[in-house]
């Protein structure tokens, strides 16, 4: 399980710290390195298990090779070499030398002093070194040490044969120790010694180099190390152009022209193509671009015909005060009409009534247009006009609604601006209808307009029966509302919040409920830009 929590800690680390570059460079660079560490480990391993197997094999051999010249020199009772300077007698022998009848000094050679002679021999030419050793030694050059002392009392146990590795000052070598025991040949030497046939008599102490398979080892691991490294910088350098070809300049193709979308629509020449994942995510978002871009289509359309729907549902709330004014002076006209039809020959009637009859259809006229210009479907466009007109325009036409309602104007602004005035008609409107509605009993509309950080801020503060606290978050919501059916369609201010939106405009409402709700509007002018939005 640590291991588990541990890598995936390293996980997240990665993850947080490098791009898919680094983290595709990083994860397969600890591949290769944790499995090339790995193996070269395991070979070294396996090549130390091999030197140390074949260093004892060869002590064995060497072991079975000493004994047969010990048996054989045994069984000729010695051998007896001429004596010279460098061939000395031994004094532990009975007979250590005897003379020819030409007067030469033959000197004898047991089988340990074989033995002894033979290591010197082998050890001058760097092939180990052995010794005879015993619990009881008669030449004090046999003492054993302490490793050898141990391993020969488990050898009187029944111990068969010893290995120890350990260092020297002319590096590792196998120490070997196998016993010696007392055969009928060695009897004529060991018999008065109180040794029978069998018993353990010491032991024989191998000791073979092993300094030169290190030596190997090391340079075979230097050797693999430095393959390794070149193949780790070869695959590598062949990894990261293959993922910067096939993963990282696709994807990054790819992230290109998702950022470029809407405003450029991707060239399918541009995108990354083929049979692979990335490949048939180019195709999967080329095809949700095209559907993108119908949709966006059909939302434009929907959404003019909404704010269309819109519009003409607060003409037709105020169609009826409009009504009223337009049946006022039209049944006064029809009187005109009528009397002069009944006395066409009273000229005085005629001059009378004839400026009554001008005056009544100047204001049919005047109300009519008013009618058309809010009602008329224009593109969205910006264009310099004069906002302070705008507004008194759109507040005379919602005069026809005022009952018991006063209208308190602070218009301070006195010059044109670049703006949307459709979208400003329909904020307007769309404001002063909500506030009216909110006064059924009459009170004051306060309606302000002034230039603020370079923007147009315009406030519409009534003194109606306010928004509750736990709405007020959802007044700008598609068809939410709180008046009564077939007074308001729920649109009116979520189209508002719509168009303010387009023309990157804020707005604030503020509100309690019981006394009244003021929203405040600000909208970015651009004094010389004419695009259409």
């Amino acid at each position: 399980m640590k291991i588990i929590s541990d890598f995936r800690h390293f996980y997240l680390w990665l993850e947080s710290k490098f791009s898919l570059r680094g983290k595709f460079i990083v994860a397969i660079g600890a591949i290769i390195s944790v499995s090339y560490m790995t193996l070269l480990y395991r070979a070294s391993v396996v090549n130390n298990e091999l030197i140390i197997m074949q260093a004892k094999q060869q002590a064995r051999m060497l072991y079975h090779q000493i004994l047969i010249t010990r048996q054989w020199v045994a069984e000729h009772n010695g051998l007896f070499v001429k004596r010279s300077e460098s061939v000395d007698s031994n004094p532990f022998l009975d007979l250590p030398s005897i003379w020819d009848n030409k007067g030469n000094e033959y000197v004898m050679r047991n089988p340990a002093m074989v033995t002894r002679e033979l290591s010197e021999y082998s050890g001058n030419n760097g092939l180990g070194s052995f010794r005879v050793t015993s619990l009881n030694p008669i030449n004090p050059a046999n003492v054993p040490d302490e490793y050898e002392r141990q391993c020969m009392i488990t050898f009187g146990h029944g111990s068969a044969e010893s290995f120890e590795i350990r260092d020297s000052p002319q590096g590792r070598v196998v120490h070997y120790m196998a016993p010696l025991e007392v055969r009928d040949s060695c009897l004529g030497c060991h018999a008065r010694h109180g040794y029978n046939q069998g018993d353990i008599r010491g032991a024989l102490s191998i000791t073979i180099p092993i300094a030169w398979a290190d030596e190997k080892i090391r340079t075979n691991n230097r050797s693999l190390f430095f393959i390794g490294f070149i193949s780790f910088v070869l695959v590598s350098i062949t990894l990261l152009v293959m993922f910067n070809t096939l993963v990282v300049n696709r994807i990054n193709r790819l992230s290109n022209a998702i950022n470029s979308f809407p405003e450029i629509v991707p060239d399918q020449s541009f995108l990354p193509t083929g049979n692979d994942e990335i490949g048939n995510l180019s195709e999967h978002f080329t095809e949700l671009c095209n559907r993108l871009e119908r949709y966006q289509t059909e939302f434009d359309k929907t959404r003019q015909q909404t704010l269309f729907n819109e519009k003409m549902a607060s003409m037709g709330i105020l169609s009826a005060g409009i009504a009223h004014e337009v049946n006022n002076p039209l049944g006064g006209m029809l009187n005109c009409v009528k009397s002069m039809r009944e006395n066409p020959e009273d000229s005085e009637m005629r001059e009378r009534y004839l400026p009554l009859l001008d005056k009544g259809l100047k204001r049919i006229e005047h109300t009519m247009r008013q009618l058309l210009n809010f009602g008329r479907q224009e593109p969205l466009q910006l264009r310099k006009i004069d906002v302070g007109t705008l507004l008194n325009e759109c507040l005379e036409l919602l005069s026809y609604k005022l009952k018991g309602i006063q209208i308190i104007q602070e218009i301070v602004i006195d010059q044109e601006y670049y703006v949307d005035a459709e979208a400003l008609k329909q904020i307007f409107v769309n404001l002063g209808l909500n506030a009216i509605q909110a006064m059924p009993n009459g009170g004051t509309l306060s309606v302000g307009a002034k230039m603020l950080n370079q923007q147009l801020t315009f406030t519409f503060e009534d003194t109606g029966t306010g928004i509750a606290k736990d709405i007020i978050s959802h007044i700008f919501d598609p068809f939410f509302t709180t008046k009564d059916v077939g007074v308001g369609t729920g649109l009116g201010l979520s189209v508002t919040y719509s168009l303010i939106g387009k023309m990157k405009g804020t707005v604030d409402v503020e509100s309690e409920l019981g006394a009244g709700t003021k929203f405040t509007i600000s909208i970015p002018v651009h004094p010389e830009h004419t695009n259409e939005i």
